[in-house]
């Protein structure tokens, strides 16, 4: 009985450390100025997956349940993967983070695939999902209006003279 008990505590711990070290590190994108250089070891559940977005070869966006935006850098370049048929995540534990999975790519036409590890997985404000679009070019930038002018009194001018 003390074995079994030992073993059930042994499991509860080693998942538990996985979930941990899946955490988030803190880091914020600064103002969502340079997304693509920030790292970092967010985790999500593969079966939450709604929805994904090529950016380029090496970077997307993916769509989990709860309206959760992820993006995700490779740790090179993924050929054809703006024009494959189908993409999946490949982990063995069923989370989705920068250590442990990896980006099955396929093309639809047999049995061929090629995969990609994640180099970071980075859950996203809509702010900083505007501005990843928009830095690869997936959206045009907002016009910002001008303020209007204001009229502004100021002291009469003398003339000396």
């Amino acid at each position: 009985m003390n074995l079994k008990y030992k073993c059930k505590q042994s499991l509860i711990v080693f998942f538990s450390s996985i979930v941990l070290g899946c955490a988030s590190s803190g880091d914020s994108y600064e103002s969502a100025g340079d997304p693509v250089e920030s790292r970092s070891n967010d985790c999500f559940l593969q079966s939450s997956i709604r929805n994904y977005q090529v950016l380029d070869d090496s970077n997307l966006i993916v769509t989990g349940s709860g309206r959760r935006t992820y993006h995700i850098e490779l740790s090179s370049r993924a050929v054809g993967l703006r024009s494959s048929w189908t993409i999946g995540f490949r982990s063995r534990t069923g989370l989705i983070c920068s250590t442990g999975s990896s980006l099955v790519i396929t093309d639809g036409f047999g049995p061929q695939e090629s995969s990609v590890r994640l180099r970071s997985v980075r859950q996203i404000t809509p702010e900083e999902l505007d501005a990843l679009l928009v830095r690869f070019g997936k959206k045009e930038p907002e016009e910002q209006q001008a303020p209007a002018e204001q009229e502004v009194e100021g002291a009469e001018v003398e003339e000396l003279g």
